[in-house]
C-alpha cells in the first residue's frame, strides 16, 4: 500500500497549486513561500479566467484613492 501525502508535501518549494472542490469549482490558490498575489504567473491567471470564470480585474492592482 502506498503512503498518502498531503497537498503541500506534493509541491516543490517554488510550486503553485490550485485547490478544486468536489464540484469542480476553484476553491483556492496555494502560493509558495516568498511570493504573493501580485506574483501569480500569467498562465494561472489565464486558466482561472477561462476555466473558472474568474474576473481578470481581480488580479489587477486597485489604485488607492485619497479623499
Amino acid at each position: 500500500m502506498s503512503k498518502k501525502i498531503t497537498f503541500e508535501e506534493s509541491l516543490g518549494e517554488s510550486d503553485w497549486g490550485l485547490i478544486i472542490d468536489s464540484k469542480g469549482q476553484l476553491k483556492g490558490l496555494f502560493i509558495p513561500d516568498g511570493k504573493n498575489e501580485d506574483d501569480v504567473p500569467q498562465s494561472i491567471i489565464n486558466l482561472c479566467c477561462q476555466q473558472f470564470d474568474i474576473d481578470p480585474q481581480e488580479f489587477e492592482e486597485t489604485p488607492q484613492v485619497l479623499h
